[in-house]
C-alpha cells in the first residue's frame, strides 16, 4: 500500500511534493484562512520552516495569500484552484485501487472498515485538537 501511496501523484500526472510542503498544503486545504503563525502552531513546526514551505507552494501556484478581512495586518493562506484540482485528481487516483479492492471483499469486511473509518476520523479530530491546544500553550521555537 505504501508504494501505491507514493506513486499516486505520478499516476495522476502531478509532481509529488516533499513531506513538509505536503503537510502544509494538506492543512491549508483542510483549514483555509490560517496565517503562517497559526499554521506553524497547528503543525508543530518552526515558523521559518513553515514560511519556506508556504513560499515554495506559492511559487508552484498551489497556495495564495490574502489579507484578513477582519484585520488587514494579517495575511491568510488559501489553496488555489490548481491545488484543489490536483488534490481531487490524487484522491481519485488513490480511491480507484481502494474501490477495486473493496469490491472483492465480503460485505462484513466492508462494514467493519466503514465503522473503523468513522472511529479513525473521530480519533484524528481529537488528536489534532489536542496537538493544537498543546502548541498554543507551547509554540515551537
Amino acid at each position: 500500500m505504501d508504494r501505491a501511496h507514493r506513486s499516486t501523484p505520478h499516476v495522476a500526472g502531478i509532481e509529488p511534493l516533499p513531506t513538509t510542503e505536503l503537510a502544509v498544503l494538506m492543512h491549508v486545504l483542510a483549514s483555509p484562512g490560517l496565517c503562517v503563525g497559526e499554521l506553524s502552531r497547528h503543525l508543530g513546526m518552526r515558523q521559518s520552516n513553515t514560511s519556506a514551505a508556504v513560499r515554495t507552494l506559492a511559487e508552484r501556484g498551489l497556495l495564495a495569500r490574502r489579507l484578513d478581512p477582519d484585520d488587514r495586518r494579517l495575511t491568510q493562506l488559501v489553496p488555489t484552484e490548481r491545488a484543489r484540482v490536483e488534490h481531487e485528481a490524487i484522491a481519485a487516483a488513490w480511491a480507484g485501487p481502494i474501490a477495486d479492492a473493496l469490491a472483492g471483499m465480503s460485505p462484513e469486511h466492508v462494514a467493519a472498515l466503514e465503522v473503523a473509518a468513522e472511529a479513525l476520523q473521530v480519533l484524528d479530530r481529537r488528536v489534532r485538537a489536542r496537538q493544537s491546544s498543546r502548541t498554543d500553550a507551547h509554540p515551537p521555537r
